[in-house]
């Protein structure tokens, strides 16, 4: 037998170019999956950034309302196309979230070797906390997806002999862009200063053509001083991007303890839309192994800024609980590092034999497998069926959309959601439905009468009920245990009186 004869087959050869397709396939499946897998249902945040896409237009950005600008205008263009659906609401963030994906898979391959990268790459885009946010129709993906831009962006700048004048142009619109992400200010000024005090970047920097550094300084100061102009014109708009509502000490550490519980809480049972634990322990293990072996090499920018990262999220995340999704970059870093340790010091072990480095990748990859594996089957069945989770998430568009039919009066009373699924009637959008949606009951009879809920309670004293002049028809429920009756669905009144059916849905 020849000497390294495996070293010449087809599939070793092409082992990385094979493994990154097969994981970019896999990633590209999920993302198109994600609507109709989980979260069963829209959160309160998701129908709140819809009202807000929505409602966006040149007054309301003129008179300050700049807060995550650029996902709205996604948003507000997904909902026109598609209508208020699930799909709709969360195209903008199945679309970034597949460039999030791909920009993890190219910063980690930028810094470590491919076999490191594509084994952190697994774990990082297909962890549930990476599919959460890219399936949830929220500006939150965008507090992950700016960093990371911007991190790819700057070793594709320092990390050449002579930088692209490009790279650095687009550097500068990236991080004007990110400025409209409420506490991204904050992270700006972190690479500022990062980069100043760094010893090899500021040499970077300092050795950068004269030209495009002037010009993209201009441009950074330029867009900084629109931006902070807008912002002034709206009363809360500089709360919201840089601070918090009625700050307080102890509320600010509150926030910080009720951002990392979902991490670390290996129960599951928390009241939030994130699934706990965020992390998986072997994840967790493993970024531990790589913050540990980067201590002789730590101010390496890839080593360094991995750990500054994890302290600037924890600091932030006492403005937002929120924020604290940020987290999965810095540990998606060091889970490489762990990988390249642990197969640094397995080659070690057998640095001639070709045989054992490739039967020692065996246990490693279902190591991995199972780590998958569980991590998909936590995130589909947690969100389904934690009651911790599950409540926080409502399905009553789908239910509307499918059982109350077309000219029908569908009456909601709460506020915020009567905001929502007024969108419904709007005859702008692509694939509308021909309900009318109000916010209390009608004066004259109409034919189709529909409740989101049993509004019979909510009635004050002297009101008209609101079975005067209807027949109950069909109560249409959820599987949920609690407040499972959602719509009920009523006719105009007549002799022919029967008994109401009443519907399960999943």
């Amino acid at each position: 037998m020849k000497k390294h004869t495996i070293s010449k087959m087809f599939l070793y050869r092409h082992r990385f170019g094979i493994g990154y397709f097969l994981l970019g396939l896999v990633f590209v499946t999920m993302l198109i999956w994600l609507p109709t897998i989980t979260p069963n249902g829209l959160s309160e945040a998701e129908m709140t950034s819809a009202v807000t896409s929505r409602n966006l237009n040149k007054d309301t950005i003129l008179s300050g309302n700049i807060i995550d600008l650029p996902y709205h205008v996604l948003q507000k263009v997904s909902i026109i196309l598609f209508g208020l659906t699930p799909y709709g609401l969360k195209i903008p963030s199945i679309i970034i979230g597949g460039l999030l994906g791909f920009l993890f898979i190219l910063l980690l391959n930028r810094w470590f070797k491919n076999n490191v990268a594509i084994m952190a790459s697994v774990l990082a885009v297909l962890s549930s906390s990476f599919l959460y946010i890219a399936g949830s129709g929220t500006p939150l993906i965008m507090t992950v997806f700016w960093p990371t831009l911007l991190f790819w962006l700057g070793s594709k700048i320092q990390g050449e002999t002579k930088p692209k004048p490009f790279y650095c142009f687009i550097f500068a619109i990236v991080l004007l862009l990110s400025l409209f992400t409420p506490y991204m200010t904050y992270l700006a000024i972190f690479i500022v200063l990062y980069a100043l005090f760094h010893p090899h970047l500021r040499f970077t920097i300092t050795h950068l053509p004269k030209i495009p550094l002037i010009l993209v300084t201009l441009i950074i100061i330029g867009g900084v001083a629109l931006i902070t102009m807008n912002a002034l014109r709206g009363q809360e708009t500089i709360t919201d991007l840089l601070f918090m509502k009625d700050f307080s000490l102890k509320g600010y550490l509150g926030n910080i303890r009720e951002a990392l519980i979902p991490f670390f809480k290996w129960s599951g049972m928390v009241e939030s839309t994130f699934l706990a634990p965020l992390i998986g322990l072997a994840s967790l293990a493993l970024a531990i192994t790589g913050l540990i072996s980067t201590y002789h090499g730590f101010f390496a920018s890839r080593n360094s800024i991995a750990t500054y990262l994890i302290v600037f999220t924890i600091i932030i995340s006492g403005f937002n609980p929120s924020s604290a999704i940020l987290l999965i970059l810095p540990l998606a870093i060091l889970i490489a590092h762990g990988f390249r340790y642990i197969l640094t010091k397995w080659y070690g072990l057998f640095p001639e034999n070709p045989y054992a480095r490739v039967f020692g990748m065996v246990p490693i990859a279902l190591f991995l497998g199972i780590m998958i594996t569980s991590d998909i089957s936590h995130f589909i069945f947690g969100y389904r069926y934690n009651p911790a989770v599950a409540n926080q998430f409502t399905n009553d568009l789908s239910l509307i959309r499918e059982h109350v039919e077309d000219n029908s009066t569908l009456v909601v009373l709460d506020k915020d959601e009567y905001n929502f699924y007024k969108i419904l009637a709007d005859s702008a959008l692509t694939g509308h439905r021909d309900i009318k949606v109000v916010d209390k009951l009608p004066e004259e009879n109409v034919s189709k009468l529909a409740t989101l809920g049993l509004i019979e309670e909510n009635l004050e004293e002297g009101e008209t009920s609101v079975f005067s002049g209807y027949n109950l028809d069909r109560i249409i429920t959820n599987s949920k245990s609690q407040n499972s009756d959602r719509i009920y669905l009523y006719s105009k009144a007549n002799t022919d009186l029967n008994e109401p059916s009443v519907e399960a849905t999943e």
